[in-house]
């Protein structure tokens, strides 16, 4: 069982940046893909970005220049450095591990690509 933990969340004005951070329990982090999805009222969950064990990292178009992914095995943390902030980044952002290794294909962008999940962060954006 992996346990999942974000932090960083918060209200930032348009134009801004945040970082979040979301710590991983377990030993086998390195082994794992992780990824961040995000979720505003009313919408369905979708992808920000992803992370593989051996560093390749995938973005949404959305976020593309904008949002960096990271990964600190030693720390068993992955963080989502977000800079340029537009209102339309509003969301509860989720930290998410794929522990069976489908970062290789299409499900690295998809919900059912990840076993577990944290609780979620509020980011807020102001215009």
């Amino acid at each position: 069982q992996v346990q999942l933990v974000e932090s960083g969340g918060g209200l930032v004005q348009a134009g801004g940046s945040l970082r979040l951070s979301c710590a991983a329990s377990g030993r086998t982090f390195s082994s794992y893909a992780m990824g961040w999805f995000r979720q505003a009222p009313g919408k369905e969950r979708e992808f920000v970005a992803a992370i593989s064990w051996i560093r390749s990292t995938d973005y949404a178009d959305s976020v593309k220049g904008r949002f960096t992914i990271s990964r600190d095995n030693a720390k068993n943390t992955v963080s989502l450095q977000m800079n340029s902030l537009k209102p339309e980044d509003t969301a509860v952002y989720y930290c998410a591990a794929d522990a069976a290794r489908r970062y290789g294909s299409i499900r690295r962008r998809m919900t059912e690509g990840y076993d577990y999940w944290g609780q979620g962060t509020q980011v807020t954006v102001s215009s």
